[in-house]
């Protein structure tokens, strides 16, 4: 049975969906309810230039407050603010997808949350540290989130985002709750994640143990890492990546899928099928469509490829079939009744692992049956961090 799909503030589900994700983040300070709904409330449905232009506008009025506030020595208003802002700029960013490598106002949005965050995460209580994690002939960057300066070996997150995050969402969407909870956090962006993608020119890739095995390599030159208890979560496509990672890096503690996928590629093809069945094909599918259009715009650049048929045929590579089975460490998967990409994915997955297994779904009727649980933040980080309490503990 699928449940009526929580619409937050527009009918365009696309619309819907970010402007929850964005107020969302109000759980950890990076926003405030207030500010998403006069923000939206100047966005006509489905139009993508307001939305791009009205979210900058709040993020910048919200970086100056940040900005002001750290002049004047006010920590915690600064960062509370600077972190608000990068969500917001991040936003703002998010449906400028037709040619963002060209697209200046883009590369300015993305620059603005990097840095507003950045200036937000040397604000916190034990100050973040900027990584460059040595990967291939290149580095990934990341941040180190320690849960205090104790210098303590800690159970350690390896936390990575999916088909959109970045690595500056990656705090909100994960880091703050973990880190409450005596957890240490590496977090990063992988090929066709945030800046690797448009500043280094790497685009995803199926073989993901080839991106976690490296990180991995890293946590353990980290003092802070209690390395017996390293831990990987994924969210989104990165239920897929995290998965084929721990299929063949087995130096996990636990795996987190947040949520299951089993098969990226059935996605695109269900995509392909709805092209195929309107006039006009995939072009008239994208006009009429928010959501398809910013899956197959997002897709080229992340995918580096030119077309959705390429796209198409790139995803066939991102399934864990004949893979599953090798995962060895205790896996949490995570399902949502109403996921819009992946449903029934994360139920047949759990049948292919053959490790150590539980499986959690988030319900529409406790307000969590969105895609990676959007709004229902504090739901998730409880059940998930519990899980991983009770299993580390042992």
């Amino acid at each position: 049975m699928v449940g009526v799909r929580m619409k937050f503030l527009y009918d365009d589900e696309s619309f819907s969906f970010e402007a929850l994700r964005a107020a969302g983040y109000a759980a950890y300070s990076g926003a405030d309810l207030g500010e998403v709904l006069v923000t939206c409330r100047q966005i006509p449905e489905g139009d993508e230039e307001a939305w791009s232009a009205q979210w900058a506008a709040t993020a910048a009025r919200i970086e100056r407050i940040g900005r002001n506030a750290l002049a004047a020595g006010h920590r915690v208003s600064a960062r509370e603010a600077l972190l608000r802002a990068s969500n917001y700029y991040r936003t703002a960013d998010f449906y400028r997808r037709e040619n963002p490598a060209a697209d200046t106002e883009s590369t300015r949005l993305a620059k603005a949350s990097q840095q507003t965050f950045a200036d937000a995460a040397a604000l916190l209580d034990t100050p973040a540290r900027a990584l460059r994690i040595p990967y291939e002939d290149t580095t990934l960057p990341g941040y180190l989130f320690l849960a205090d300066d104790s210098g303590t070996p800690r159970p350690t997150v390896l936390y990575h985002g999916g088909y959109d995050s970045t690595l500056e969402e990656n705090y909100l969407a994960l880091a703050a709750g973990a880190l409450r909870r005596g957890y240490n956090v590496i977090a990063f962006d992988g090929p066709g994640q945030g800046s690797t993608v448009r500043e280094q020119g790497l685009h995803f890739r199926p073989d993901w143990e080839a991106v976690v095995t490296p990180v991995v390599d890293f946590a353990f030159t980290v003092p802070e890492v209690d390395a017996e208890r390293l831990v990987l979560v994924g969210t989104s496509l990165g239920g897929y990546l995290a998965a084929r990672a721990a299929a063949f890096e087995h130096r996990l503690a636990a795996l987190v899928l947040h949520d299951g996928v089993d098969d990226f590629h059935e996605v695109a093809a269900a995509t392909a099928g709805r092209a195929a069945s309107t006039p006009g094909g995939i072009e008239a599918l994208m006009a009429q469509n928010t959501m398809v259009r910013w899956i197959v715009r997002n897709g080229r650049w992340t995918f580096g490829v030119s077309d959705f048929d390429e796209l198409v045929e790139a995803a066939q590579s991102y399934t864990l079939a004949g893979i599953a089975d090798r995962i060895t460490c205790p896996t949490l998967v995570l399902d949502a009744e109403n996921d819009v990409f992946f449903k029934g994915q994360p139920q047949r997955l759990l049948g292919e692992l053959t490790c150590q297994k539980e499986l959690i779904l988030f319900r529409e009727d406790e307000g969590a049956g969105e895609h990676c649980h959007e709004g229902a933040l504090s739901l998730f980080h409880q059940r998930t961090f519990d899980w991983l309490d009770t299993l580390l503990a042992r």
